[in-house]
């Protein structure tokens, strides 16, 4: 029976071909779509269930609380502080091992991290038991001591053979950074288990102890407020459950945190991940590596779901369209004895046929976009490789059917419902769906769908547009920012002026606008109640001079003041106000109390307002201080050519650290990276859904179009003897098609000036939706829609009235 099911489906796909490739080439592309996330999804589950004790492990978080103690909302974060593990261990049960893992060593996992050239490695501080923790398997070494010692170091593979030459380095050395020299005592397996914390090397903890000891800073390591540079792992003992420690952990936090008296001080309770459910998982600030959040999973699957709805469309619109070329069929199989669940199965196994073509070449079109994909700076971020087994292949295979089974059985049983006595009687007088109300719809809602999607991109380009080209209130260009690197700024800027090409140089701790902020709080008084929060940035005396920024009252720092520059602080004309000052006159000479350590800072000038931070951000209040143990790059403003400009900073830096790498970049191109990422991906992928929706629909509407052309020939050919011209014919039968992209016009344009207003408002310089974005997204639904329609109906004009009327 299926045998002769399978030959009829296919018999009927191969008579009507080119039906069959608009269904077959509209689902594949959408299915390409949902079987690129199912990889991205099934990817991401694999990370950390390699590990036998998973269920046993979790990842201590923390949550921002209110002055009352009570958590609020706010601050979600995948960090902890690094004292918990000796309380947990020392005074409490139910907890077998605890690790912990601090940054600090080497560079971060992010890609795009403004990383440091001279440090050779991404990794952590880790404590000794890491390894048998998290199930690492050496290659050379033993796991019990690698970490015991301060400056040990243990590798992984990749990175040893990134390093050494040697097979075994165990007892070599390396330099990292500034840190010192570390030993190398052992290298771990390579493997293809996948973690979320993502590592080159790993440094014993005992290396902060002795780093702590020789500085004068407040140690980390007993703070129990700094829930920022660390991370804590807690392994159950059998038996125990997350509810056992929690109770554990409120304890400590009224112990040690909720007791100080402080009332400046961030506070956080602490609370438990399980391992398996770090990625995919809930969305948390300061993730040790990698990690997908659902709330991430769940855009891309609406998304796809949209595309692949469409293409159902497709298929329910052009089997219900070809009902009545199969109304003879059906009565004729009815009357031979066929039941009514046979004819059913028939058509939608025929569905399914159609879902599994298109499965398969749905995988050939994902093996080539995926590199495409890869190359996605949140895939380069977020490290996916979009691997695929056979667990995920047996998805697909699932998937496909399921699909088929979607897209086919409202057809089916439409079609298996025909009475034989009506559509053998007389065919001319069978009546289904003879308004075509449904299909209508069908195609309107993808018509529709198409044009949210084209102006959704139109006005997400504009925005990109608008960040990159928006003026900052600060003069980016021709500016060279050169990473420090511990190198004496005053040396290096000496030796770059000496150039003609250099015109000026000035010492900061960051980049404005590039994404990277800090922070303080500052009062007038120590009586206020309210803190002030400013944008901090450590400047020296040559910064608004290379940034050309105006200075609106007083003076700014100088190198004729010496070490009293660190007393001062110059403040923006928006913090001015904020503060509460009336003019930046009346500012001049007060003073303000910092937050971080209680010192009085005199206001010796303000400077005009520019957007220090990016622009999605209003401008707000903000600080320049003088503070050089801080500084950690130069701009470097200079005249001519980039090229010239980058040879002679070289030269300068080869004079001054013949021993370093230079890393040095162009200030306008690192702010404009910032909008790239945040942005850029997400024209892309919305311009690629966007001409997949409209690709869909034009497919579905040219099937719809040719068969309408199709079954009134008969029709055409009487209208052109009786003399009517081909621009009238062309009008007849474009007019009912054009009609309904006429009214998703009308549905879609209000839908996405709304839907895209609710995230513009969100952003303080954004771009609007007026009448030359609409009118372009409308251009462009109609060039599409009108070249689809036309194309059958213009050829329809064509027909010769003999071969169609010959036998009437």
């Amino acid at each position: 029976m299926f045998r002769n099911y399978f030959k009829t489906a296919v018999r009927s796909l191969l008579r009507n071909r080119f039906f069959s490739f608009i269904n077959i080439f509209g689902l594949a592309v959408a299915m390409s779509i949902c079987m690129g996330i199912i990889m991205l999804v099934a990817d991401q589950v694999n990370y950390d269930r390699h590990n036998a004790k998973r269920n046993r492990i979790y990842r201590v978080t923390t949550a921002g609380v209110n002055e009352k103690g009570v958590e609020d909302g706010g601050q979600l974060n995948a960090a902890s502080t690094m004292r918990l593990r000796q309380e947990l261990l020392e005074k409490y049960t139910g907890v077998e091992k605890a690790v912990r893992l601090k940054r600090g060593f080497g560079n971060g996992w992010l890609e795009f991290e403004n990383q440091d050239v001279n440090i050779p490695l991404a990794g952590f501080y880790a404590d000794p038991e890491v390894f048998e923790f998290f199930e690492y398997e050496f290659q050379y070494g033993n796991a019990a001591t690698a970490l015991k010692e301060p400056y040990t170091v243990v590798l992984t593979r990749k990175a040893a053979n990134k390093l050494f030459q040697e097979e075994n380095p165990v007892g070599l050395t390396i330099k990292v950074g500034e840190l010192g020299i570390f030993t190398i005592t052992g290298v771990l397996k390579e493997t293809s288990q996948k973690s979320h914390i993502v590592f080159e090397a790993l440094a014993s903890m005992a290396t902060v102890k002795s780093l702590e000891a020789k500085s004068t800073s407040p140690s980390e390591m007993e703070d129990w407020t700094n829930f920022w540079n660390g991370w804590t792992y807690v392994m159950l003992d059998p038996g125990q459950t997350p509810e056992d420690i929690q109770q554990h952990l409120d304890k400590i936090y009224e112990e040690h945190v909720a007791v100080i008296a402080n009332p400046d001080i961030y506070k956080m309770k602490f609370h438990l991940q399980g391992l398996s459910d770090i990625t995919p998982g809930p969305f948390l600030n300061n993730p040790i590596g990698p990690f997908l959040p659902w709330v991430f999973i769940y855009s891309l699957s609406g998304l796809a779901l949209v595309i692949l709805l469409s293409s159902c469309f497709n298929f329910t619109n052009l089997s219900i369209a070809r009902s009545l070329t199969r109304a003879r069929e059906i009565g004729v199989r009815k009357v031979s004895g066929a039941a009514r669940w046979q004819i059913f199965v028939q058509f939608l196994s025929e569905s399914v046929i159609i879902s599994l073509a298109s499965l398969v070449i749905a995988f050939i079109w994902l093996l080539l976009v995926k590199p495409l994909i890869l190359q996605l700076n949140f895939a380069r971020i977020f490290r996916w490789d979009l691997e695929a087994n056979l667990v995920v292949y047996s998805m697909f295979f699932l998937f496909a059917i399921v699909v088929g089974l979607l897209a086919g059985v409202f057809p089916a049983v439409v079609l298996s419902g025909f009475q034989p006595a009506k559509v053998l009687k007389s065919l001319n007088n069978l009546k289904l769906f003879s308004r075509m109300g449904l299909r209508k719809v069908l195609l309107i809602s993808q018509f529709t769908l198409s044009l949210f999607f084209i102006l959704s991109v139109i006005v997400m380009y504009n925005q990109l547009n608008l960040f990159t080209h928006q003026n900052h209130g600060f003069n980016m260009k021709n500016n060279i920012m050169l990473k420090l690197n511990n190198t004496p700024p005053q040396t290096l800027k000496t030796e770059l002026l000496k150039y003609n090409n250099i015109v000026s140089v000035s010492a900061a701790s960051h980049i404005p606008a590039a994404g990277t902020s800090h922070g303080n709080g500052f009062k007038k008084n120590p009586e206020e109640k309210e803190w002030t929060n400013l944008g901090i940035f450590r400047v020296d005396e040559d910064y608004i001079a290379n940034m050309e920024v105006d200075l609106l009252a007083g003076k700014f720092f100088s190198i004729e003041y010496g070490g009293s520059n660190k007393n001062f602080i110059v403040i923006n004309n928006e913090a001015v106000k904020k503060i509460g000052y009336v003019t930046p006159l009346d500012a001049i000479g007060q003073e303000v109390f910092s937050q971080y350590d209680s010192a009085s800072k005199k206001i010796i000038g303000v400077i005009m307002d520019y957007n220090h931070r990016d622009l999605t951000r209003a401008i707000s209040p903000m600080a320049l201080l003088y503070e050089p143990s801080q500084f950690s790059l130069l701009q470097i403003r200079y005249q001519g050519t980039y090229e010239n400009a980058a040879r002679s900073v070289e030269k300068a830096w080869a004079i001054v650290n013949p021993g370093l790498k230079i890393d040095y970049k162009e200030v306008e191109s690192e702010i404009k990276m910032f909008y790239e990422i945040v942005f850029g991906d997400i024209v892309k992928v919305l311009g690629f859904i966007a001409f997949l929706a409209i690709m869909i629909s034009c497919l579905g509407l040219l099937g719809m179009a040719t068969y309408a052309t199709e079954t009134r020939l008969k029709e055409i050919s009487i209208r052109i003897v009786l003399g009517s011209s081909s621009s009238s014919l062309v009008l007849l039968l474009s007019k009912g098609f054009l009609s309904m992209i006429g009214v998703a016009i009308l549905i879609g344009v209000p839908s996405a000036y709304y839907l895209n207003n609710l995230w513009l408002e969100l952003i303080a310089y954004h771009t609007s939706i007026d009448f030359n974005v609409i009118a372009m997204g409308v251009s462009i639904l109609l060039l599409f829609g009108v070249l689809t329609v036309g194309s059958q109906t213009i050829r329809a004009t064509f027909v010769n009235p003999l071969d169609n009327l010959k036998n009437e």
